[in-house]
C-alpha cells in the first residue's frame, strides 16, 4: 500500500467538510471522516483501479457521501488533489495541477 499526502488547498476542504458536516451533528462529521478514510485507504490499496478523469488524475467517488477524490498516482506517493464535494464545477481543482 502506497503512502499519501494531500496538495495544501485537499487538505483544507476536507478538514472543513468534516467540521462543517460534525456542526450539523458530530455523528454525520464522524461518518463522512471514516468514508473519506476509506476511500484514500482503497486508492492507495488499489491505484490503478479507478476511472481516468484528466490523465494522469483519476477520480474515486464515495456511495455514502456526494464527494469524490481526484488522485494522481507517482512512484513514491499517492497524491491527493482534491475531496471534492460534487456538487461544485467539476474542474474547480484543474488550477492545482500546475
Amino acid at each position: 500500500m502506497k503512502p499519501h499526502g494531500f496538495h495544501r488547498e485537499a487538505a483544507e476542504e476536507y478538514a472543513k467538510a468534516a467540521a462543517d458536516l460534525a456542526a450539523i451533528n458530530p455523528e454525520l462529521g464522524g461518518r463522512f471522516y471514516d468514508e473519506m478514510e476509506h476511500l484514500i485507504a482503497e486508492v492507495c490499496r488499489w491505484p490503478g483501479t479507478y476511472r481516468y478523469i484528466h490523465p494522469p488524475i483519476r477520480r474515486h467517488f464515495s456511495t455514502v457521501f456526494p464527494y469524490g477524490i481526484p488522485y494522481e498516482e507517482t512512484p513514491a506517493v499517492i497524491r491527493i488533489i482534491a475531496v471534492m464535494p460534487l456538487h461544485r464545477d467539476p474542474d474547480y481543482w484543474l488550477h492545482r495541477l500546475v
